[in-house]
């Protein structure tokens, strides 16, 4: 196949680098497509993991130096997983985050990642939307994206109708309740807003709204932040 720069229009992406095509091997051998190692990195401990989980999942490999630097949008990029995309949904029991129109992708691979590491599984999307598949998601998730369920929606509408049991906990600047304060009841959704704006005033209204307090020395909280913070408390 020829290989160029990502676009979301295509149905493969890439993973750069060793560990999150690591990752992608380990976790969803089935849609690999190709591994392209850099000749700088074959002999390295992470090259030689590439190359035997390719041999276990038969999967080809390539030493592809010149290929790597070119879609690459980073340097020292040593590896590249080709993986055909996929579709999953969230699953309605479960708890979910839902993030509002999220533009940034290493901000959303960080959310992916934070969400594994707290053991949330479920993460609902409202377009606009970057895409979850873009090469820099999946580098800054470092792989956590192929842990996790994801569905986009066209609005919170469309998901609140279809998530109708779901407890709603919109996380806004000017919230009633202090984080500390919160019991959370299961399923429920944590709502966070874009990183530009957050969630608008509406959201007070909706649910059982909640604010993190901070100092005065910041306006807000980074979106990734903020979702780790919101996401650790809801579990204690």
């Amino acid at each position: 196949m020829k290989l160029k720069k990502y676009d979301k229009k295509y149905d493969f992406s890439y993973t750069f680098g060793v560990s999150p095509t690591i990752e992608l091997l380990l976790k969803k051998p089935e849609i690999v497509r190709l591994v392209l190692i850099h000749s700088d990195g074959e002999k390295s401990d992470g090259g030689r993991a590439l190359k035997e989980l390719c041999r276990k999942h038969s999967i080809k490999f390539e030493i592809a130096s010149k290929a790597i630097d070119r879609i690459s949008a980073k340097e020292n990029t040593y590896a590249i997983g080709v993986f055909k995309k996929y579709r999953t949904s969230v699953v309605p029991n479960a708890n979910h985050v839902l993030l509002m129109n999220p533009s940034n992708p290493g901000n959303l691979g960080t959310i992916i990642r934070s969400m594994v590491g707290f053991d949330f599984n479920d993460l609902a999307v409202i377009r606009p939307a970057v895409d979850a598949f873009d090469p820099k998601v999946v580098r800054a998730s470092m792989g956590s994206v192929f842990d996790l369920k994801f569905e986009y929606f066209d609005s919170f509408d469309q998901y609140v109708k279809r998530f109708t049991g779901h407890n709603l906990y919109p996380f806004v600047l000017h919230g009633k309740n202090k984080l500390k304060d919160i019991t959370f009841n299961k399923p429920f959704t944590l709502i966070f807003g874009k990183e530009s704006s957050g969630l608008s005033s509406n959201f007070s209204n909706i649910g059982t709204s909640v604010y993190i307090p901070h100092s005065k020395n910041i306006d807000s909280l980074n979106l990734h932040v903020a979702a780790s913070i919101g996401m650790y408390e809801s579990l204690k």
